[in-house]
């Protein structure tokens, strides 16, 4: 009877949306209109309802097909084949936006918080599960605590095995193996990468579910016991995805001076995206922290090797066999995020890549076995990536006019203004209302436009072929000694941006002198204002190149356990730590005996008994004591696992702040400012060291003669 209501009223509402679309006004009545919508859709906002949010999704649409409609019947205009060509692509260029502003709407509409389906408390009908930690190039440093993580994780020991799956085939890991206590292999070639690395370990295996955690994803305790319930309850779940949650900074929080106080740049996806996806059934593998039933993965032949973006494609496989898919939005793993900003630009170049193939040779439009809102959630994901051409065609636009006078729409600046503003307004209120606590307004124009001009050639290339291009494994682990400013990665970001300071330079001179140009001002002020806001984005995308030191081995986490400090004297005192990791920690300083007396090792006092490290002090103060760990043997390293990465809530954080979009664009504009600013200074602070080191140089040269 609801479904029938609903049709019936989408029956009646839709003569009246289509009306509301291609009814045409003047500049004065779309701004009143305008105005009118905008002043309901903020009264409205007062309100938390979801029923409310959906009323005003369904005004952003409208407003945002109005502004479309208007483009397509009344700007398409012009005098010569270049400006038809430019004007046709910004065209396009905004079509793409509108469909995938639509495609997101549905997707998030209705998200979808699933909790955690406990376990039967008979173990006898626990699953059996492998777990496969697949590496190629990494280190062992970085690979070992993954393991030893894996090992800590609360399941009966008789029905979990963990396997070391080491396509780089090294004795070393092969020692480590074994001195563990794990499983290890390794294959005679690395076709198909790392997807062909799990279907080899498939055939050596038999556990009824399959786990998998990239080489840096550090498990949790209870991440079995959070996730396999589920496929007890439903038979017909094949997949259950958990979030990435990163617990070092990426190239965004660690160089904009406001990165830290912003949410992860995949927090909107590991949010209300893939809650979306889950209220559609269109969880997508994420390649690692999920659990896959072993049959499920059978019955489609093995991870996917088509695309080099193998998880994905592995769960629109599964599920056009009718399998399901879950995610659970509890973090029980965590891992290193890219700590470059060129290794970022390598793994997302990989990802677009991967899905445009997807796109390509397995269109989720087609093909047996989704329903309709599968198909858009999996077509939405593909056609996200695509957003290189389009980014680079806003970017540009305002040069048409004000460097060559080409006028790409033909339309006054004032109906422009009046038909776009609703439309820009309504979506980034509605988005800030919906998503502000996974994505600040405005950021995501800062993460496409880093990538935009890396992405152009690619994906253009993988539409057409898409069958060539090969897996790329993401460097993670490594430090960075002295803090640089990477060209290289910025270069064509760094041209537009002056282009475009040029042009707003000009549009400005002759705004001024618009009878002597004969110019409209106008058009002028709104070509100004776009080079403007394209400018601020490209400057904040150039600062996210400057790249800071990074000399920490090991991330530290706060966490107080209760510690006692061991003397070379044989006197003892107690304390506790402040914040802990795998190569140290800092404890509260508990009287005066250590500005005296030698501390020779530290006992951590955990629940599961006491570890011994033996340590180095590295510095102290009035309130702490900075200690470094010395090698510890294997069985200790798990115990300090488990205490420092494994716990069951240790990357259950307080979520952010709800954003504000004002706020949000003054934390950019600030990070734009810290650009020119902390570049002057580092010139300023490298001449000094010059100086100094000259200077040093001339004293040891008179030295030398004397």
């Amino acid at each position: 009877m609801k479904k029938v209501l609903f049709y019936l009223l989408l029956l009646v509402l839709a003569p009246i949306a289509v009306l509301i679309i291609i009814t045409p006004m003047d500049s004065q009545k779309q701004y009143i209109f305008g105005f009118i919508s905008l002043a309901i859709m903020f009264v409205l906002g007062f309100s938390k309802k979801h029923s409310v949010s959906m009323i005003m999704m369904l005004v952003s649409v409208l407003m945002s097909t109005r502004y479309i409609y208007f483009r397509a019947t009344q700007t398409l205009h012009f005098n010569s084949e270049i400006e038809a060509i430019l004007g046709v692509g910004l065209f396009l260029a905004e079509v793409y936006i509108w469909v995938v502003l639509l495609l997101s709407y549905l997707q998030t509409a209705f998200p979808l918080k699933r909790g955690i389906v406990p376990l039967p408390e008979d173990t006898s009908t626990w699953p059996t599960v492998d777990v496969y930690v697949p590496s190629y190039n990494e280190s062992l440093e970085v690979v070992r605590d993954t393991v030893l993580a894996a090992q800590c994780i609360d399941y009966p020991r008789d029905k979990i095995k963990i396997y070391l799956l080491d396509d780089g085939k090294r004795r070393e890991f092969a020692v480590f193996a074994a001195d563990a206590g794990v499983g290890y292999i390794t294959r005679n070639d690395n076709s198909h990468a790392k997807a062909g690395n799990l279907n080899h370990a498939m055939k050596l295996t038999k556990g009824e579910l399959i786990c998998v955690f990239d080489c840096d994803h550090v498990a949790t305790r209870i991440f079995l016991q959070a996730t396999v319930g589920a496929f007890l309850k439903d038979p017909k779940l094949a997949l259950l995805q958990t979030p990435h949650y990163f617990y070092s900074p990426d190239p965004f929080e660690r160089n904009l001076s406001g990165g830290k106080n912003i949410p992860n740049e995949g927090a909107l996806f590991y949010g209300p995206i893939q809650q979306g996806n889950d209220n559609w059934n269109a969880t997508f593998f994420c390649g690692s922290c999920a659990v896959i039933r072993r049959s499920a993965l059978e019955e489609i032949g093995g991870f996917a090797v088509e695309t080099v973006t193998e998880d994905a494609h592995t769960a629109l496989k599964m599920q056009r066999l009718g399998w399901k898919s879950a995610f659970l939005d509890i973090p029980l793993a965590a891992g290193l995020a890219t700590e470059r900003l060129v290794l970022h630009v390598i793994q997302r170049t990989r990802w677009a890549r991967g899905m445009t193939q997807i796109f390509r040779l397995d269109n989720p439009l087609f093909g047996r076995g989704l329903k309709w809102q599968q198909r858009l959630c999996y077509l939405n994901a593909m056609l996200y990536f695509q957003f290189a051409l389009p980014r680079v065609a806003f970017v540009t636009a305002p040069l048409a006019y004000l460097l060559f006078n080409l006028n790409i729409i033909h339309s006054s600046a004032s109906l422009i203004f009046a038909y776009a503003l609703p439309h820009l307004i309504l979506s980034i209120y509605l988005n800030s209302r919906m998503n502000g606590r996974y994505r600040y307004s405005f950021w995501g124009e800062i993460y496409d436009m880093v990538m935009a001009f890396h992405l152009v050639l690619p994906t253009v290339v993988t539409m057409l072929f898409p069958k060539r291009g090969k897996f790329n494994v993401t460097d993670k682990g490594a430090l960075l000694n002295v803090g640089y400013f990477d060209f290289s990665v910025v270069r064509p970001h760094v041209i537009i941006a002056v282009l475009l300071a040029v042009a707003v330079i000009a549009g400005i001179v002759r705004a001024c002198a618009h009878d002597y140009f004969g110019v409209d001002p106008n058009v002028i002020a709104l070509n100004v204002g776009w080079g403007l806001y394209s400018l601020v984005f490209l400057l904040a995308a150039i600062a996210v190149a400057r790249e800071t030191r990074q000399t920490r081995k090991t991330i530290r986490i706060d966490v107080e356990v209760p510690v006692v400090i061991h003397y070379a004297s044989g006197i003892s005192s107690r304390s506790n730590t402040l914040d802990l990791s795998m190569g140290g920690c800092r404890i509260a300083v508990p009287d005066d005996r250590h500005l005296t007396d030698e501390i020779e090792e530290i006992e951590l006092q955990l629940k599961s008994g006491s570890i011994s490290i033996p340590v180095q002090v590295i510095a102290c103060d009035e309130e702490a004591i900075r200690l470094q760990f010395e090698e510890i043997p294997l069985d200790r390293r798990r115990e300090l696992v488990r205490v420092v990465l494994a716990r069951a809530d240790a990357w259950i954080n307080p979520p952010k702040p709800q954003d504000n979009p004002f706020r949000s664009l003054l934390i950019i504009i600030r990070c734009v400012f810290d650009l020119f600013w902390l570049t002057w200074k580092s010139r300023r602070e490298n001449r000094r060291l010059r100086q100094e080191e000259a200077k040093r140089m001339e004293e040891a040269r008179e030295d030398n003669v004397a």
